[in-house]
Parts: C-alpha cells; structure tokens; sequence
C-alpha cells in the first residue's frame, strides 16, 4: 500500500463525514455513567437518570474531540493502512481544519455541560480529556501505559457517574470498573496480536509477549472477580433480594471465564460484539443483569 491520497465516495456529505469522525459506535462506552447510580439502586429516580445521561452526552462530546485530533494527527500513517484510509480525514472526506473546528467545539461543549454538574465531576472530565490528549500525543505508543490509560478513562467515567448524581462510589466498585477495564483491555490487545497482520495497526503490540499478555489477563481477571464478590457479599443477611447479589458472583465469573476463553482463540478484539455473538457469553450477562436488578431493586 502507498502513500498515495486515497478518497472516499465524493457524494458524501460533510454531515455525514462529521458522523463518521464522531464514532458513534464508540459512544455506549457512556454507559459507564450509569454504572455508579445503577449500582447504588438509585436508577429509580428520574433526577438523578437525567444527571447521569447529561454526563453520558458530556462525555460523548469529549470522545468525539479526542477521535478529532487523533484522526488529523494519525492522517499520514492512516493513508497508508487498508481500512484506516477510509476515515473522514484521511480520505479527504474532510479538511483538517473542518475535523479541528468540530473536534474543539466538542470538547468545549463537552466540558461546560460537565462544569454545570459540580467542580468535581468538571475536575474528573479534564482529567480524562488531558490523559486521552496525552495517549494520543505518544503514550499509546509506550508499553504497559497504553493500558493503563485506557483503563483509566473507564475509571473515570465510572467516577464521574458517582459525582454527576451526588452518590457515593464505593472503594469496591471502583476496583470493579479499574480491574475490569483492564481485564477487557488486555484481552483487545491480546485479540489483536493473535490476529495476523494487526501488529501493523497497532506499533506497542510489538513489545508485548503473547505470554505477558496473558498474565495480565489472568491477573486482571482475578483482581475483578474479587473485588466484584467483596461488593456483592457485603450484602448478604440483609435482605432476601439482597442475598441474590451474592448469587449473581456465579455468571459474572462465568462471563470473565467464557470471554478470556475467546480471548485466548483469537477473538474478542471488539468485547461488545462478543457478548451477542456467543451464547454462553449472552446467557451468563442476561442471568447476571437480572440477578442484579432484582437484588437492587426488588429489596
């Protein structure tokens, strides 16, 4: 492949080329916003499911400008890669200037609707917004803090979720969100080194051992099933509902378990398509889901 200007259809719309810039397959990572207030039972309320939803679009805004400056950064190399070329920057669907414009105006957006949500879910934006400038500026590159940043901006959108609406975040849930990100995380990584030909993609791939991988996964996986049961059995003679979070340990293990099991043949690069696409996989978060809810819900 040259590094020859490759152009995409040029009936494409400039609306259309900000849609794809924005990623919007990208944006139920936002989910993670409604973790805290889920978590605490208080979804219930209708106040505090429009605080966590206006953090969840807050978020979103400052995705869509870190996708913005990695796409106008990355355009060069991006030309010369066979699917990265067909994004809006790199194709020439969009001048770089039109991506900057977008990309700023989305983080400035994104950061006042956070500061309208208290200094503290503000301070935990700008963290993220400064980490995923500083992944994309040369930490992605850097081994082992690729992932922790990563991980981190899951953290902290966990985090901000507890902010946004007033509740508590307890120490357990967050080593939940920090483990399990990293867990899922490692797994992408180790997806893509299995996949041939995806070193090319991803340089830091490179510097990772098959076998390193794998003992993060496996570290990763440990550190979220304890933390995950120190939460849920804290509940136990509390409530006969409540007894059923204690329960819910068993398919949330079982879907640590099946998913580093898909992981370790291959698949796994895109964690959300591998939940619907394997049934073992569905079952066990559809059982754990319902475990959850009633527990936290029904007591």
């Amino acid at each position: 492949m040259t590094g020859v200007h490759v152009p995409v259809q040029q009936r494409e719309s400039t609306a259309h080329a900000v849609l794809r810039l924005s990623r919007p397959q990208q944006w139920h990572k936002a989910v993670m916003l409604f973790a805290a207030p889920a978590a605490a039972g208080a979804l219930k309320s209708p106040i505090v499911v429009l605080e966590a939803a206006i953090a969840a679009v807050g978020f979103i805004l400052l995705a869509v400008a870190i996708y913005a400056f990695n796409d106008i950064r990355d355009a060069p190399d991006d030309r010369r890669h066979p699917r990265k070329q067909l994004r809006p920057v790199a194709s020439g669907a969009l001048g770089p200037l039109t991506a900057g414009a977008f990309g700023v105006t989305s983080g400035l957006l994104g950061l006042a609707i956070m500061s309208s949500l208290g200094w503290q879910t503000f301070a935990l934006a700008a963290a993220y917004l400064i980490a995923q400038v500083l992944y994309v500026t040369g930490l992605k590159h850097i081994a082992v803090v690729d992932l922790i940043v990563v991980a981190l901006g899951f953290v902290l959108r966990a985090a901000a979720g507890g902010t946004a609406t007033g509740l508590p975040v307890s120490h357990w849930f967050l080593l939940v969100s920090l483990f399990g990100a990293m867990f899922l995380v490692t797994g992408k990584r180790k997806a893509e080194h299995v996949a041939a030909g995806n070193a090319v993609s991803r340089p830091v791939l490179a510097a990772y051992p098959s076998s390193w991988l794998d003992q993060v996964m496996t570290v990763s996986l440990l550190g979220t099933a304890m933390s995950y049961g120190m939460w849920a059995f804290q509940y136990l003679g509390h409530d006969v509902y409540r007894e059923l979070l204690a329960v819910s340990f068993l398919p949330f293990f079982t879907g640590l378990l099946r998913y580093a099991l898909l992981v370790s043949t291959g698949r796994g690069e895109e964690p959300e398509h591998e939940l619907f696409r394997d049934r073992v996989l569905l079952v066990a978060g559809l059982t754990w889901a319902g475990l959850l809810t009633i527990g936290l819900y029904c007591a």
